[in-house]
C-alpha cells in the first residue's frame, strides 16, 4: 500500500514539476494535512502567477499550498525587521509572530489593507525579501490570552506539527484498498438525550467521528462519555475527528482520544479551535476545584491543539481517501458549523447539522440551508417537542428588559447564568443596546468567569459575526463588547463587594449552575426574594440549573469551608427561551422542509426522548420524509 502511495505521489510530483516555472526553484513536494505543500526557493514566483497553481489543482484535484523552503528563509528577527520597514507606520502593526511549520510570518495590524498594499504589492515585497509568506490578521479590539498562548505553543512545537501534518497527508492520500460502499452510521452518544454527542461514519475504507462530547449532567462515565466500547469504534482505524462547535457536550472528550493513542487530525473552524481549548482547560480547572479526577490532563489538551487543522466555511477538504468535508455556518455560537460529508464521487452525502439556529440573531447569521447534494441528515431536536414554540426575539428582549427593570426598581439584584460562549455575548449586546436607548434602567453590569476571554475570541473573528455587529467592529470601530456599562471582574477578591453592594446585573458562568463563579452569587442571593435569577439558555436534565428552573425550594451546596449547607431558594426565577442558540419546533420543521436538495432520510438526535419522537413522527407522517429516532449504540447502513 505504501509503495502505491509513493507511486501516486511521484506521478503527481512529476506533473507539478512539469507545469511550474523553473525559476520558482521547487525543492520538494510534501503532503501537508489535507493539502500538497510545494516548497520553493522563490515562492514569490508562484504567488505572483497564482493561475498556474489553480490550473494544476483543477487537474490533480488536490489542494496546493506554496511554502518557502526553510533553507532560504531569513532568521525570524531579521525577517521581522524587514517586514516592519516595508509596512507603512499608518498600518499600526500590533504584533508579529512566525509559524515555522507553515513558513508563515503572521502580521497583526489595525489596518490590513495597508499591509497588503495595492494588488498585494507589499505582500510580494515581504515574500521576496524575507522568503516568509505573510499571513495578515486584523488586530482584535480585545487581546485574547488563549489565541496568544496557542500561537506561541504551535511555534515552539513546529517540528512536531510538521510531523503530524505529514502523517495526516499520507493517511488521507493513501490509495483506496476497496471500492467505495457500505456507508454506516453508528450512534455513540447524543441520541434520545442531550449531551455526549458522538456519531461514527464508516465506509469500507474510512472512519470519521463527528463530535466527541461529554454529558455535563452525569458523573458516571458509562452515561457521561460516548460509547467507545462499541465494536464499530476502533481508535487505531480513526481517520479524522470533526468538531462542530466548542460546547463541552460536543468537544469535551476530544483530548481523551489522544490519551489513548489517537494521532490523527481534528477538523473545525478557527474560532472553534480557540474556544474549544479554552473550555477544555476550564473543564479541568473546575474538576480539580471540585475534587474530581478528570479523565485527561493539560498534556492531552495540548495534543488537541497540535493536531487541529482549522477550516474556513465553504472550503471542500479531503479528510480520508473517500470522504470530503465542507463546513457551513450553523448560527449556533461563534464558529459553530454544520458538517457536510461527501462520500465517494457523489455516492452518498451526509449533513450533520449539530446544534443550529435557523434565524438571524444580534450575534450571528442564520444557519446555511443549501448544499450541493444531500441524502442523509442528522439533526438536533433540543426544542423539538410539539409545544416548543419560542417567543420572537423582540418579545424575548422586551421580557428581559421588563424583568430587569422590575428587579432594579425593588432594589434587587439580577443574576444571569450564561454559557461563556454564545449566550453571554448575545445578552451583552442586548443590555448595551437597551440601556443606550433608555429602555432599560441603567445599572452596573459585572462580567464574571471566562466570559471576557470568550468575548476577546469573538472580537478576533469578526468575519464570523452577524453583519451589523461585524460592520460596527470593522468599519465604525465601535466595539459593543467594550461598553461603559460593563465591568470585568478581574479577581475573585472583589466578588464580595459586588454581592453586598448596590443593585446590579451579573453575567456569570456556568450557564447551568454546574460550578463556576455563578455559584457564589447564587448562594448569597438565592434567599432574597427581591433578587431575580434569569435563565437564558437550555438547562440539561440532572443539572442544578434544571432543578432550580423546576422550582425547588432548597438545595444542598458546599460552602467556602467545604461543608454542606442548605440554601433556601426564594429568589425569583425566570426562564426566557427566546435567546436560545437552538431552533424551536417551528424553525426545526421549517429548516428540514426547506433544505435544498430535499434529503432522502433524516435521523433525529440531541433532544429529550419524547421531543425526538414527536418531531420524528411529524416529519414522517406530515412531511413525508422517512425519519428515524436512533438509540445510542445502534448502527444503520446508509448505503
Amino acid at each position: 500500500m505504501a509503495r502505491n502511495s509513493d507511486k501516486d505521489k511521484i506521478e503527481i510530483s512529476h506533473y507539478i514539476l512539469e507545469h511550474v516555472p523553473r525559476e520558482a526553484e521547487v525543492t520538494r513536494i510534501e503532503y501537508e494535512g489535507p493539502a500538497l505543500a510545494v516548497y520553493t526557493k522563490r515562492p514569490e514566483v508562484l504567488v505572483d502567477q497564482s493561475n498556474i497553481v489553480a490550473e494544476i489543482v483543477s487537474v490533480i484535484r488536490k489542494r496546493i499550498v506554496v511554502r518557502p523552503d526553510p533553507s532560504v528563509r531569513l532568521p525570524e528577527a531579521e525577517a521581522e525587521r524587514i517586514a516592519r520597514e516595508l509596512i507603512a507606520p499608518e498600518a499600526e502593526i500590533t504584533d508579529i509572530n512566525f509559524d515555522p511549520s507553515l513558513g508563515e510570518i503572521i502580521i497583526e495590524t489595525k489596518k490590513p489593507g495597508l499591509v497588503i498594499g495595492r494588488n498585494g504589492a507589499v505582500l510580494q515585497e515581504i515574500i521576496k525579501k524575507t522568503k516568509w509568506r505573510p499571513h495578515v490578521l486584523r488586530s482584535p479590539p480585545i487581546k485574547s490570552k488563549i489565541v496568544t498562548h496557542m500561537r506561541h505553543y504551535l511555534h515552539s512545537e513546529s517540528k512536531e506539527r510538521e510531523r503530524i501534518l505529514r502523517n495526516v497527508g499520507e493517511r488521507i492520500f493513501r490509495p483506496k484498498a476497496y471500492e467505495v460502499g457500505d456507508v454506516r452510521l453508528t450512534v455513540l452518544g447524543g441520541a434520545q438525550e442531550v449531551g455526549r454527542s458522538a456519531f461514527l461514519i464508516k465506509t469500507r475504507e474510512s472512519s470519521v467521528l463527528l463530535d466527541c462530547g461529554i454529558n455535563p449532567g452525569s458523573q458516571r462515565p458509562f452515561e457521561a462519555f460516548p460509547r467507545f466500547d462499541s465494536p464499530e469504534f476502533q481508535i487505531d482505524q480513526l481517520d479524522a475527528v470533526v468538531i462542530t462547535h466548542a460546547h463541552l457536550d460536543h468537544c469535551g472528550l476530544a483530548p481523551f482520544l489522544y490519551k489513548y493513542g489517537y494521532d490523527g487530525p481534528i477538523y473545525c473552524s478557527a474560532p472553534t479551535s480557540n474556544l474549544m481549548t479554552m473550555l477544555q482547560l476550564d473543564y479541568l480547572d473546575v474538576a480539580s476545584k471540585q475534587g474530581i479526577t478528570p479523565y485527561y490532563d493539560q498534556k492531552d489538551v495540548r495534543e488537541c491543539v497540535l493536531h487541529t487543522i482549522p477550516l474556513k466555511f465553504g472550503v471542500v477538504t479531503d479528510i480520508a481517501p473517500d470522504i470530503r468535508l465542507t463546513l457551513h455556518n450553523s448560527g449556533h455560537i461563534l464558529g459553530a458549523a454544520m458538517a457536510h460529508l461527501h462520500i465517494g464521487e457523489g455516492l452518498h452525502n451526509i449533513v450533520y447539522t449539530s446544534d443550529y439556529k435557523f434565524a438571524r440573531t444580534m450575534l450571528l447569521e442564520a444557519a446555511a440551508a443549501e448544499f450541493p447534494r444531500i441524502e442523509t441528515v442528522i439533526t438536533e431536536s433540543t426544542y423539538g417537542g410539539h409545544e416548543d414554540f419560542m417567543p420572537s426575539r423582540v418579545e424575548a428582549e422586551e421580557k428581559l428588559t421588563r424583568v430587569i427593570n422590575e428587579t432594579l426598581e425593588r432594589k434587587g439584584k439580577v443574576l444571569i447564568p450564561v454559557p461563556a460562549v454564545g449566550r453571554a455575548q448575545e445578552i451583552m449586546l442586548i443590555l448595551d443596546g437597551y440601556m443606550k436607548r433608555g429602555l432599560m434602567k441603567e445599572a452596573p453590569v459585572f462580567i464574571e468567569g471566562m466570559i471576557s476571554e470568550a468575548t476577546a475570541i469573538h472580537t478576533a473573528y469578526p468575519e464570523y459575526l452577524g453583519r451589523e455587529v461585524r460592520h460596527s467592529i470593522l468599519h465604525e470601530e465601535v466595539n459593543p463588547f467594550q461598553s461603559d456599562y460593563f465591568t470585568i471582574v478581574e479577581h475573585p477578591s472583589v466578588r464580595q463587594n459586588i454581592i453586598e453592594g448596590e443593585p446590579c446585573i451579573v453575567l456569570a458562568t456556568s450557564g447551568m449552575l454546574e460550578g463556576g463563579p455563578v455559584i457564589e452569587y447564587f448562594k448569597n442571593w438565592a434567599g432574597d426574594e427581591r433578587n431575580t435569577l434569569i435563565f437564558v439558555s437550555y438547562q440539561i436534565e440532572g443539572t442544578l440549573g434544571r432543578r432550580v428552573q423546576k422550582g425547588v425550594n432548597e438545595v444542598t451546596m458546599i460552602d467556602n469551608e467545604g461543608k454542606m449547607v442548605v440554601v433556601q431558594v426564594k429568589i425569583r426565577v425566570e426562564s426566557i427561551e427566546g435567546f436560545s442558540g437552538h431552533s424551536d419546533r417551528r424553525q426545526l420543521v421549517n429548516y428540514l422542509t426547506h433544505l435544498k436538495p430535499k434529503p432522502e432520510k433524516i435521523f433525529v438526535c440531541h433532544g429529550e426522548k419524547q421531543k425526538i419522537m414527536s418531531l420524528a413522527n411529524y416529519l414522517s407522517s406530515k412531511v413525508g420524509i422517512p425519519t428515524i429516532a436512533p438509540a445510542v449504540m445502534e448502527t444503520f447502513r446508509l448505503l
